[in-house]
């Protein structure tokens, strides 16, 4: 296969975390409450249900008790089980979201309340870095408030982490993960909690292995239903271990509270490809065999997080001022080398060894200040009022090297001039916001407007494009107890999508999309939504709960790729290419003579610009409970399911958001042995279809199932083994890929290439061993 050297092209494995403590009642996180000692994530006294949550805003809350039976490793690992969140990535990799499966750049990932930065081109944040362990329990906000950031189109997932104000005792976790080909790999954790220095003192150590044994298929034929062009087979393992520090500290100062967070990750990984290309669907002949690629990728990737708050009584009312840093860096060298082979001769003659040396150093950085006031302003209202800074830079480079031999035999020539890719974006934003909310004895509101600003600057191929946008963001909230066991819920909010920083880029990509280039456009504006929801939730006994909610948003100012008008290189070489072949068969012929070629690109220069309207709908629903009615004290059951459309118009006709599964739903259950000091139980998990449609490329995604089961064995209250393995019906991943050269060939469905590709990984099994001491 070709090899690029485009910048942007492939999205680098990112993580950038930033931590905020937040322990007024408005943020949500963890409060005066009772302490919870660490040893009950050790030995579960009874089965975990999801929470009913108090907010007016709609949110429903699982602590990590409802994940831990099945041992999650990452914050990925556990939201794959809760409602409407979906993944489009590798098989057995849960990494970027797609909350009611939209794109992972319209869902706000939150830590503690507070937004945090993200690697991704998209601006997605990968969840799969942060160990479970870290986490006191996830929040889904399927609609945001005016003190929160409004980048939450799709909705926000808040992954509050565990606060040493609410902690105490310490435990240690360790364990060993066997996979398909025999690999194993080992996981420690240890945490604790108590008094210190005249507070409340929380650490924790995660060290975690990593990895992924995948093996690839892929027939590639010249249309639908044509000729055989290749076949691919592929092995890609993913080889890594993951390494996290954590602290909080809090203490009381009369009526004022102090808080303190840092958190330290790293990743180091390596993703070791080979690749063989053959002309026959079954042969793996030399006499068949087209080409020899390898390819491998060192990835280190670290992020620090230091937060800082004070909370204290003065104007009247509860303020907060909490400052905080967060820094990611992203070092990868990406190597490939490849043999190409000439099917023209039988078996095919070496053609060509080539090789290409990618060198991507990617940092971000972010800077935030906030300040919040609260005070009553009459019988039962509450006022907040706040305002929110961050200043964010990002520095991407990427280096370039190609080098190729046409010598059979001889070695690769050694890397060298690098062409070189840079780009800075800074974005500073100013958000004021004003909130109102009441609370009575059946009913509660909340209502708020939120103005954010934004100034972003882009630097790149010499070049700098300032732009500013300001989007003021009501949102409104009301919840109506009918009974002790019936509530309903309404939400409207205006939420916003900021432009993907390739689509900010204004460098020139040749060949981007098929034979078409493109460039960034700095200017770009973010996209808008209105968003509403409308929600019912019954309690069913004294643990149970099931839920039910629709929802709809309507999105403006899409952005979408746009035709210049300007002709691709592609088009320039192949029309300099028809006058050279024109001028060789008539000497001394000019422009104005008989048959000289005309120019009539097929190929254009596309941007990014904001066109265009689409709407996001669908129906949520889960259920947690007991089955205590039926007689089965000691057996839980589990069940979510969404259902989502959209609709939206591009070049060639009406089509869902890119990438939406059309359902996903996990079911599940529980079963508790009291009297042998056991518990096992099960979850399957399914996700819908899902179709992506760009510029000259089609993709169709399906995903099987996925089954998971554990068994679990108390000792006393202090320690816990389980056993758990997942992926047991070795889930594949299945594309189909429609490829076209230009637009136009797209319309006419005239192909490129036609592309079929099966991923598999087989099943992982997990032993755990946990004590607390």
């Amino acid at each position: 296969m070709p090899m690029s050297t485009r910048p942007w092209r492939r999205q680098t494995l990112s993580l950038a975390i930033g931590l905020a403590l937040s322990p007024l009642s408005w943020a949500e996180t963890a409060g005066d409450g009772e302490l919870r000692g660490l040893d009950a994530i050790v030995v579960q006294g009874e089965i975990a249900y999801r929470d009913r949550s108090d907010s007016t805003a709609p949110v429903l809350v699982y602590d990590l008790e409802y994940f831990q039976r099945f041992e999650p490793l990452t914050v990925g690992d556990m939201l794959k089980r809760v409602p409407g969140v979906g993944f489009v990535s590798d098989i057995l990799e849960f990494d970027a979201v797609q909350l009611r499966g939209l794109d992972p750049g319209y869902t706000q990932i939150l830590i503690n309340g507070k937004r945090v930065p993200g690697g991704g081109l998209d601006r997605s944040f990968f969840v799969d870095r942060i160990p479970a362990e870290l986490v006191d329990r996830i929040e889904i906000v399927r609609s945001p408030s005016a003190n929160r950031s409004g980048d939450a189109v799709a909705g926000a997932l808040n992954i509050v982490l565990r606060d040493a104000y609410e902690f105490d005792g310490a435990y240690v976790r360790a364990g060993a993960l066997n996979f398909r080909d025999g690999e194993t790999k080992g996981t420690f954790g240890a945490v604790a909690g108590g008094e210190f220095g005249g507070g409340r003192l929380l650490g924790g150590v995660n060290v975690q292995g990593r990895y992924n044994p995948k093996q690839k298929l892929s027939l590639r034929f010249d249309e639908p239903g044509g000729e055989l062009d290749n076949r691919e087979d592929q092995s890609d393992i993913r080889d890594g271990t993951d390494y996290s520090a954590n602290l909080s500290y809090t203490t009381d100062i009369g009526e004022d509270r102090f808080s303190f967070s840092a958190l330290a990750v790293r990743t180091e990984r390596e993703e070791t490809e080979r690749s063989l290309e053959y002309n026959d669907r079954n042969s793996t002949s030399r006499d068949h065999l087209l080409s020899e690629n390898d390819q491998f990728e060192d990835i280190d990737t670290r992020n620090y997080a230091v937060e800082a708050s004070y909370a204290f009584d003065a104007l009247g009312g509860r303020n907060e001022i909490d400052a905080g840093w967060a820094s990611f860096t992203d070092d990868i060298v990406n190597t490939e080398v490849e043999t190409g082979y000439d099917d023209d001769d039988t078996p095919p003659s070496f053609d060509e060894l080539e090789g290409e040396r990618e060198l991507e150093d990617l940092e971000d950085r972010e800077w935030s200040l906030g300040f919040a006031h609260v005070r009553g302003v009459g019988d039962g209202v509450e006022m907040e009022l706040g305002l929110d800074y961050n200043d964010k830079q990002r520095d991407f480079v990427l280096e370039v090297s190609e080098v190729a031999t046409d010598e059979e035999g001889a070695p690769l020539p050694p890397f060298s001039d690098f062409d070189r890719f840079a780009s800075e974006i800074e974005e500073q934003r100013i958000d004021p916001y004003l909130m109102f909310s009441g609370r009575g004895q059946a009913f509660s509101w909340e209502a708020g407007l939120r103005y954010e600003h934004t100034d972003v600057s882009v630097r790149a191929d010499g070049q700098r494009v300032d732009n500013d946008y300001a989007e003021l963001l009501p949102s409104a909230h009301l919840k109506f107890e009918l009974d002790e066991q019936q509530r309903i819920s309404a939400s409207v909010a205006r939420t916003v999508r900021r432009p993907s920083f390739d689509f900010l880029d204004p460098t020139l990509l040749d060949g981007e999309f098929g034979d078409n280039d493109f460039f960034g456009n700095p200017r770009l504006d973010p996209e808008t939504a209105w968003g509403f929801d409308l929600g019912y939730e019954h309690r069913i006994g004294r643990r149970g709960v099931v839920g039910f909610n629709v929802f709809y948003r309507d999105v403006q100012d899409l952005i979408e790729l746009v035709n210049t008008g300007a002709p691709s290189e592609e088009s320039l070489d192949d029309y300099a290419d028809d006058i050279e072949d024109f001028l060789d068969e008539n000497p001394g012929a000019g422009p104005g003579s008989p048959g000289y070629p005309e120019f009539d690109p097929d190929s254009f220069v596309y941007t990014a610009a904001n066109v265009g309207d689409g709407s996001v709908y669908g129906f949520e629903f889960d259920l947690s409970m007991p089955l205590d009615a039926l007689g089965l004290e000691y057996t839980g059951v589990f069940a979510n399911y969404a259902w989502l459309d959209s609709e939206v118009d591009d070049d060639l006709g009406e089509r869902r958001f890119n990438n939406q599964a059309r359902y996903v739903y996990n079911l599940g259950f529980i079963q508790d042995l009291p009297g042998w000091g056991a518990s096992f139980g099960a979850s399957y998990r399914k996700q819908g279809e899902a179709f992506a449609r760009v510029l000259a490329e089609e993709v169709t995604t399906r995903y099987g199932g996925d089954l998971e089961v554990f068994i679990e064995k108390r000792f006393g209250d202090r320690a816990t083994v389980r056993l758990t393995a997942s992926n047991l019906l070795d889930a594949s991943k299945d594309e189909v890929f429609d490829k076209f050269d230009t637009l136009g060939d797209q319309i006419d469905r005239d192909y490129d290439e036609f592309e079929l590709e099966t991923e598999e990984s087989g099943p992982v099994f997990q032993l755990i061993g946990r004590i607390s001491f």
